[in-house]
């Protein structure tokens, strides 16, 4: 099995994903190759960095994967407030992609620091 397979914060990242291509969904159809299409690319970022991050030899370069899983959580919350101002989310879709958002974020975080630490104790 892939190592990532064992990952809390991939499968968070995977279920964030999904919800997200549900939800996206109901985006006007005008939007499809906009806003729903950027949105959906920066969702399967966060859990495609983090399965190529773990699949890499070292963890220096486990932690770059992990900052571009970070940089794609940041783009996906920032084009969620775009969809909700668009009117395209509402209120509770909104606190609940962002409260998972904010877990994935933390997980990946707590990661990056098990990392360096590991990364320290070795140099």
């Amino acid at each position: 099995m892939r190592p990532h397979r064992n990952l809390d914060v991939w499968k968070k990242a995977v279920e964030f994903t999904v919800e997200v291509y549900r939800v996206t969904d109901t985006f006007p159809k005008d939007e499809r190759f906009g806003l729903t299409s950027q949105i959906r690319r920066a969702a399967v970022s966060i859990a495609a960095n983090i399965a190529e991050g773990a699949g890499r030899k070292s963890d220096r370069d486990f932690l770059r994967f992990l900052s571009m899983a970070q940089g794609s959580a940041s783009e996906v919350e920032t084009e969620i407030v775009i969809a909700h101002q668009l009117t395209y989310l509402d209120d509770g879709v909104v606190e609940g992609l962002g409260a998972k958002l904010d877990d994935i974020g933390r997980m990946i975080t707590g990661l990056c620091n098990h990392l360096s630490k590991r990364i320290a104790d070795r140099d």
